[in-house]
């Protein structure tokens, strides 16, 4: 049985391993902070919206006292921020 000399392989072997070492330590771009802070600016606008057309200030603390249209506001508020969270792992296309 004759072996193969490692020499063959040695040159695409080479590139390989580099290519893995650089995937390894270059860590993966992201839209991150950005992207996440984009959704959160849009959220905020439209919770501001949203108040306004209900006759409030938003900021304003009601507390228990809160009609319901407030509380809408802030569920949807609260499900947009939801929603922004997944911009901050989200790759660059």
């Amino acid at each position: 049985m004759k072996l193969q000399s490692a020499s063959r392989f040695s040159i695409p072997l080479a590139t390989t391993l580099l290519t893995l070492t650089l995937f390894t330590i270059i860590p993966p771009a992201t839209s991150g902070p950005i992207a996440y802070a984009s959704c959160q600016a849009g959220c905020a606008a439209v919770v501001t919206a949203c108040y306004s057309a209900a006759g409030f200030t938003w900021g304003a603390t009601l507390g228990a006292t809160a009609p319901a249209s407030i509380v809408a506001c802030n569920a949807a508020f609260g499900t947009c921020y939801a929603a922004c969270a997944g911009f901050l792992v989200a790759p660059i296309p």
